[in-house]
């Protein structure tokens, strides 16, 4: 399936961007307060180590069949090598959703953030959706978003990257200065009576895993490389090392960050926050620096951090349609490539117009397709992680510049986590399981996807 007419321009900063962009979003800002109070500081720092570990596991798989396999659609060659047609088509069509669902409410989220940045923001009260209020404002700047990101993306990846760049050290910068001035004015007072919570080791533990069960869904993202790998210029080894470490980086970012909120605020103060703003992450700099413009300072660092992420999937989505294009999967326009900037226009466009679409629905039913999206998500790790399996036994021969150690062991334990990780989606009760309204969107999705397969059976056997 690999393409001659894409262009290698993606360096290593490039791919270290992206990855590493796409997993540091908006959750950093605005979930960090209910992450301390379910676990503790330093409890939720470890409920990340156990989460990032079970995307480390996934990733390595990743790793061995991105540097094996390194051409555009990742996830498509990897389980067409070892399932066969039906099986890749399984594996990438909940793929597609899981990257629509992050670039459509990626764009609702931009809208949102600019009500803490721009003051009476919401104007021109339109409608109500499942108890949302949409204006007028918030679509308007939505859409506006959404066609500046799909614009950067239209006339060529290396522009893209270069604004990933930017706006990743952005992001960084801005952590960093939080964990400074957290550093330099913070307390080992406001840590007390927070690092953990519960009254029993047994309550510890349990909050701990609370939070390790939601933290993998704040890093997904590094699996957007394996996508644009056939654009990509670097040994192939390297890129395997890459994508390891920017999960690294990933969750040494996420416990930093967290650390830094329960050393400089108190348990009263995040409380507080949390009632008032829910902002906890802005006012936490804004206390480290004695100064609330930090607030706004720290909010755009979260801007950023939307941007980076949705431009990520961006060409993650839009590399996936066009290899199931390519492969016959979806109608062949999508693997149209620009005549100039070589970039898959079609595509591109396709997953914009879903973005600009998107916000007419409020932000409660994007929440809906975000829960579907994640689920497609876990199981198309499970897939990969499989494959990975399945190619050990029946490829034992085939080149792996980055090769796993002990690889049965390190799948097994993938598709374990993956797997439980998807499970958790299924089974009534847990903090992920999908609401009936999230069910309908799965089920539309599966069979949209039986149509289009039995569309290319018809059409190619």
């Amino acid at each position: 399936m690999a393409n001659s007419d894409l262009k290698k321009n993606l360096n290593t900063l490039d791919v270290l961007s992206v990855a590493f962009g796409a997993m540091i979003g908006w959750g950093w800002v605005v979930s960090s307060g209910q992450w301390i109070q379910t676990g503790g500081a330093i409890g939720t720092a470890i409920g990340f180590l156990i989460g990032g570990l079970m995307i480390y596991l996934v990733g390595l798989t990743y790793a061995e069949l991105t540097t094996a396999m390194p051409k555009c659609g990742g996830e498509q060659n990897f389980s067409y090598a070892a399932f066969g047609p039906v099986g890749s088509y399984i594996c990438t069509w909940a793929l597609v959703l899981s990257y629509i669902g992050v670039v459509c409410f990626e764009a609702c989220s931009f809208a949102t953030i600019m009500q803490y940045v721009v003051p009476g923001f919401l104007q021109g009260y339109l409608y109500t959706v499942a108890g949302f209020e949409v204006y007028a404002s918030w679509v308007a700047v939505a859409i506006l978003a959404s066609a500046l990101i799909v614009y950067i993306q239209y006339i060529g990846t290396k522009k893209a990257a270069k604004l990933q760049n930017i706006l990743t050290c952005i992001i960084a910068g801005v952590g960093l200065l939080l964990v400074a001035g957290s550093a330099v004015t913070g307390d080992m007072n406001n840590l007390s009576g927070q690092e953990f919570v519960g009254d029993s080791g047994g309550d510890i533990i349990s909050n701990i895993l609370k939070v390790a069960i939601m933290t993998p869904f704040f890093l997904f993202g590094f699996d957007v490389i394996p996508q644009a790998a056939e654009e990509i210029n670097m040994p192939l080894k390297r890129l395997g090392k890459l994508m390891i470490a920017s999960i690294g980086m990933a969750v040494v970012f996420y416990a930093m960050i967290v650390v830094a909120i329960g050393y400089v605020m108190s348990p009263e103060q995040i409380a507080g926050s949390m009632t008032e703003t829910g902002m906890v992450t802005a006012d936490a700099i804004a206390i480290a620096f004695s100064n609330e413009a930090m607030t706004k300072v720290l909010i755009i660092g979260g801007l950023c951090g939307i941007v980076t992420t949705w431009n990520s999937f961006l060409i993650g989505g839009s590399r996936v349609i066009f290899s199931m294009s390519k492969a016959r999967m979806l109608p062949k326009t999508f693997s149209k490539l620009h005549p100039e900037y070589n970039t898959p226009w079609v595509a591109i466009l396709f997953l914009g117009i879903l973005s600009m679409i998107a916000p007419l629905f409020g932000r409660v039913m994007l929440v809906w397709i975000v829960d579907a999206a994640n689920f497609a998500c876990c199981l198309a790790y499970c897939m990969v992680a499989l494959s990975f399996l399945r190619l050990r036994k029946t490829k034992p021969n085939m080149a792996r510049p980055f090769r796993v150690k002990s690889g049965k062991l390190i799948g097994c334990l993938a598709v374990l986590m993956s797997g439980f990780m998807a499970l958790m989606y299924l089974i009534p009760g847990t903090n992920c399981s999908l609401t009936w309204q999230e069910w309908i969107i799965v089920g539309c999705w599966a069979f949209i996807g039986v149509l289009m397969a039995i569309r290319a059976v018809r059409l190619y056997g």
